[in-house]
């Protein structure tokens, strides 16, 4: 009689991931991503598969107890893995709930009847930022459609051109005599201001100085201070140019931004348990709970996510409304980017360092302790861990140390499925916004200055400066950013040298270590195409102007004494391309654009199949192209991954034949 056929081990762990993904398949057919008890399912399958992988790193995969070498490097990569880990599944447990406050906000825009509307003060704190970035913010703010605002430039520049601008447009400029407390000195120097006025504000709107308001920012977020506990509204970020990674890597298109997933759906799961936080700019906040709290905390670099603890503190909430009503200037160079973020990292650990941090008496509920501990197990855990993951395998090319000891089978068994589950989960409830390698170069990037601001934040939190995150400037050129490309570029040599020495002498690399050299050497291909990914996005292609939510339309250009209708496309403050007529070089004219009229322009260059003018609009008409820009219509940018598109832009770029987009 014949045996029953058994599949060997690799053939059943193949069968363990293949179920995985087919059940993956299924999910987007039976999950109702806005359902609590439906995302609690399936991130308590991931806690199941992340406890069932973790025993068996614990117990199969660590090389044996002993004063050795392989030990120091087995055990602390592990350790490394499971305060990652830690991390994740705190996430998790966040992402298990979810509200949205649009139906809500529906309900209650204008609580206020009949009564006088609300008196808002619109903050702009701005230090170092050109006319060029500030004044479509400006323009913005005194276009928004309620009725009783005032709009106060705070310049801690203490610029004469400035405050002349300011006059000139109608809005209130403050500027004081030192930089004391930083973005948060400023704003309390500006509220001690407004204390002293015949009518106080009923409630203050923070804007970065580069975002600018959608035209409903102020009514739809005041619809959620129906309830007398809200203390604070968070709007979400939206950016109208490509983050550097996107831009170096010509994948704005196709790919969202690196803050998407933060705001698009972690906000929102935090909402759901109660400790969404201030995020700065985009958001709104009662007079009434700041001046409780004594204003905006200046323990913190990151005095935002502090106001809000010092909020809840004193019982007030902070809410979030997942609605696109700003849009901003992402950072434009990759070294703004990284000092950003370990500015982000650092102020995060000198407030879990505070009188507000999770171990400290005061009157925070469990959950907004569990709210910094999370962030806090995000900072220093995710960054250092990415690091490891790039040099841990070096140490078995060069060394013969063998830090993860598994057969092929087993990694698929325990590793594959639960980090394949991981993923279907995520890419299912934010609507595929996860794409593996990507994720990795973005948190690689700023992984070894975010370390850093970690390790210092956490063991000195005093005595740090505020780093301002410049934007705008010249970029118009090719920029390598060697100082942050080069422990990469060493770190990719090193891999290729590794392999290379692991083939050719048997002196290197001559521990076979099993199937667990097919495991090395995967691992090791994988971190080849993270390292030159990164290596390519220090690369900074020149930018110019776009807009991401373009789109042709129809207008009208008269020149050489004749109308004509054309397509209008790719529009600037300066410069739009027409389509559906060829004119010469010179051509002197008058184009009919849409909410802003009548526009004199010249014909600056001749195309296939039309023209590309130069704009001269009045003062007037720049304005109101500002506002079609910046303040009107939907979220700029791409909000998901757009498969197709991104493996043909990376295509291109790897080619090195991308065009400017």
């Amino acid at each position: 009689m014949l045996g029953y056929p058994f599949p060997g081990e690799f053939a059943a762990s193949v069968i363990d991931v293949s179920l995985v993904a087919g059940i993956g398949l299924l999910l987007p057919y039976v999950i109702d991503r806005t359902r609590t008890l439906h995302r609690a399912l399936l991130f308590a399958v991931a806690f199941a598969l992340a406890g069932r992988y973790a025993w068996w790193r614990a117990t199969e995969t660590l090389a044996p107890a002993g004063w050795t070498v392989d030990m120091a490097a087995s055990w602390s990569l592990f350790a490394l893995e499971m305060a990652a880990l830690l991390g994740s599944l705190s996430a998790f447990v966040i992402m298990s709930r979810l509200r949205l406050r649009g139906a809500e906000a529906d309900r209650h825009e204008g609580w206020w009847g009949d009564a006088t509307p609300p008196h808002v003060a619109i903050l702009i704190a701005t230090y170092n930022e050109e006319l060029e970035v500030l004044e479509r913010t400006i323009v913005g703010a005194k276009s928004l459609r309620h009725p009783r605002k005032q709009v106060l430039v705070l310049d801690d520049g203490r610029r004469d051109w400035l405050r002349d601008y300011c006059a000139k447009q109608g809005v209130r400029y403050l500027r004081r005599p030192d930089n004391k407390g930083s973005k948060a000195g400023n704003i309390n120097h500006a509220l001690g201001v407004l204390a002293q006025d015949a009518e106080v504000p009923d409630f203050i709107a923070v804007l970065d100085a580069d975002f600018v308001p959608h035209r409903g920012f102020l009514s739809r977020s005041l619809a959620l201070f129906h309830d007398p506990e809200v203390g604070l509204v968070q709007t979400p970020q939206h950016f109208f140019n490509a983050d550097p990674i996107q831009h170096n890597l010509g994948v704005s298109r196709s790919y969202p931004d690196e803050q998407r997933f933060f705001f698009d759906h972690m906000q929102p799961a935090r909402d759901g348990w109660g400790i969404a936080f201030c995020c700065g700019t985009s958001s709104v906040a009662r007079w009434s709970a700041v001046e409780a709290v004594g204003g905006f905390p200046t323990e913190s670099i990151t005095e935002d996510f502090m106001l809000t603890l010092a909020l809840q503190n004193a019982g007030w909430r902070t809410v979030y409304l997942d609605e696109a009503l700003t849009e901003g200037l992402a950072p434009e160079g990759l070294k703004e980017y990284v000092t950003q973020r370990a500015r982000w990292c650092l102020g995060l650990m000198q407030i879990a360092r505070s009188r507000l941090g999770p171990l400290s008496r005061n009157n925070l509920r469990l959950r907004d302790r569990w709210s910094v501990a999370d962030s806090v197990l995000y900072w220093f855990t995710t960054f250092p861990f990415r690091l490891a993951a790039i040099c841990y395998p070096l140490l078995y090319w060069f060394f013969n140390i063998t830090v993860v000891d598994a057969s092929l089978p087993d990694v698929l068994t325990y590793f594959g499925c639960y980090y394949l589950w991981i993923l279907i989960v995520l890419n299912t409830l934010s609507r595929g916004m996860v794409v593996p390698i990507l994720n990795d170069v973005s948190q690689l990037i700023g992984a070894i200055p975010i370390t850093r601001a970690a390790v210092v934040g956490m063991l000195k939190p005093k005595g740090h400066p505020f780093s301002v995150t410049a934007k705008g400037g010249d970029r118009s050129r090719i920029v390598v950013q060697w100082r942050l490309m080069a422990p990469f570029a060493i770190l990719l040599a090193l891999t290729v040298i590794g392999l290379s020495l692991g083939i050719v002498w048997d002196r290197f690399a001559f521990d076979e270590a099993g199937d667990g050299k097919w495991v090395i050497l995967f691992w090791t291909l994988y971190n080849l195409l993270v390292l030159s990914i990164a290596v390519i996005a220090c690369i900074e292609l020149p930018r110019r102007e776009r807009h991401i939510t373009d789109t042709p339309e129809r207008a009208t250009f008269e020149a050489d004494g004749a109308l004509r209708k054309v397509w209008l496309v790719s529009l600037t403050a300066d410069t739009v391309r027409i389509r559906g007529h060829a004119y010469s070089e010179g051509t002197q004219g008058w184009i009919d654009i849409r909410d802003v009229g009548r526009v004199p322009a010249s014909v600056i260059a001749r195309t296939a199949d039309g023209a590309r003018l130069l704009l001269r609009p009045d003062e007037t008409q720049r304005e109101a192209l500002f506002l079609r820009f910046y303040a009107d219509g939907a979220a700029p940018g791409v909000t998901g991954v757009r498969t197709a598109a991104l493996l043909e832009d990376l295509g291109r770029r790897f080619s090195f034949t991308s065009r400017l987009r």
